[in-house]
């Protein structure tokens, strides 16, 4: 097992509170004050689905309507970790009337043509990236997930899951030692689930926290969320021997309490990970070429043939990978395409909505007119 610049989260400080064990404290409290006034119960979003979430507060889980907060905006709709306010006992249905503010929220592009944006959890901690070392590194996946894991304003961690797969240690230091290269900052872990190694270490730094488990089918994401439950609650299915993809085992997003403290968010397979607006996020990932391209001659270098380029001379010498050349590109690529759309949608959506208030505005004028006539 192998980590670097681990540490663990500070504790929270409203210990007296029945909702502390889910990560709630003196400044949500504080931030709620106006929903207690209304009679509303404080609790966090634990699942969502159907136009319904569960809602664990400090009477117990709540089954809540989801009417009032799922707006046209699909990055506004509540999602699993928020904090909600969720209706007083008596109501039929209870609703969510409102949630608080995220601290952090990992969001990822969708797949439609209208390139929205879908928010995948709320107010998260750390983000595990899983990825199994039963099949081939990906290691441009890997830079994708923390691109976005960055963004989000969570830690992120790399755990490598299966490593009872790699017997041998110099293999599998080798292993770890690629991971780091392409997440610089960023704390790599090899786990193995099913023998107990690397779970303590693990352990540690998410209690008292929340944490988000991300990967792609296969990526051992259940076995590693029962490892830390410390219960079968996530079920498990077998993996294809041929390229080490299994099936979607998690169909929808849950946060569970770890016994330690802290709560773990188990998410789906991601097959995509499109990227949304994570410019940052790309640029902490690739932090070693910001830093040369701070020494390139001109300041709008694009890293391509241009005269005195710090980060093509990196290149040449063999003291960046061209590899992480190339995937940065693509990246940023990829990224500047999704923000044009968006900026592009918006303002369709504005002239849209300045057409529509033009033609209210004109509907007005004349039936004023007419009252004069």
């Amino acid at each position: 097992m192998h980590s670097s610049s681990l540490s663990t989260s500070s504790p929270i400080t409203s210990s007296s509170h029945p909702l502390q064990p889910y990560g709630w404290d003196a400044d949500w409290e504080a931030e709620f004050a106006p929903y207690t006034e209304q009679g509303c119960l404080p609790g966090r979003v634990v699942r969502v689905d159907r136009g319904q979430c569960d809602v664990v507060t400090a009477d117990g889980v709540v089954r809540a309507d989801t009417a009032f907060v799922t707006p046209h905006d699909p990055l506004r709709v509540v999602c699993t970790g928020d904090w909600a306010a969720v209706d007083p006992e008596g109501g039929n249905p209870r609703y969510v009337r409102a949630y608080l503010p995220r601290r952090t929220a990992f969001v990822r592009s969708t797949s439609s043509k209208r390139s929205e944006g879908q928010i995948l959890a709320a107010n998260v901690d750390h983000a595990i990236v899983a990825v199994s070392l039963a099949a081939e590194l990906d290691l441009a996946r890997i830079e994708r997930f923390l691109a976005l894991a960055w963004e989000s304003g969570a830690q992120p961690l790399v755990v490598l899951t299966k490593a009872d797969l790699v017997p041998d240690p110099v293999t599998l230091a080798h292993l770890v030692q690629d991971v780091e290269t392409a997440a610089p900052g960023v704390p790599v872990l090899s786990v193995s689930a099913e023998q107990g190694e690397g779970l303590d270490v693990l352990a540690a730094v998410v209690s008292d926290s929340t944490a988000v488990l991300l990967g792609q089918s296969g990526a051992g994401k259940s076995t590693l969320a029962n490892a830390l439950l410390g219960e079968d609650v996530m079920g498990v299915q077998a993996i294809r021997d041929v390229d080490g993809k299994g099936r979607h085992t998690t169909t929808t997003r849950n946060l569970l309490a770890l016994p330690g403290g802290g709560v773990l968010i188990d998410t789906p397979g991601l097959r995509g990970v499109g990227l949304w607006d994570a410019g940052n996020g790309v640029d902490q990932v690739f932090a070693e070429i910001a830093e040369l391209a701070e020494q390139c001659r001109f300041h709008d270098c694009a890293h391509r043939s241009e005269p005195g380029c710090a980060v093509l001379a990196a290149v040449d010498s063999g003291a960046l990978p061209e590899r992480r050349l190339e995937s940065y590109r693509k990246l940023m690529r990829e990224n500047q395409r999704i923000v044009a759309k968006t900026d592009a949608r918006v303002r369709a959506e504005i002239r849209k909505e300045w057409k529509r208030r033009g033609a209210i505005g004109k509907a007005a004028m004349e039936a004023k007119r007419g009252g004069l006539r």
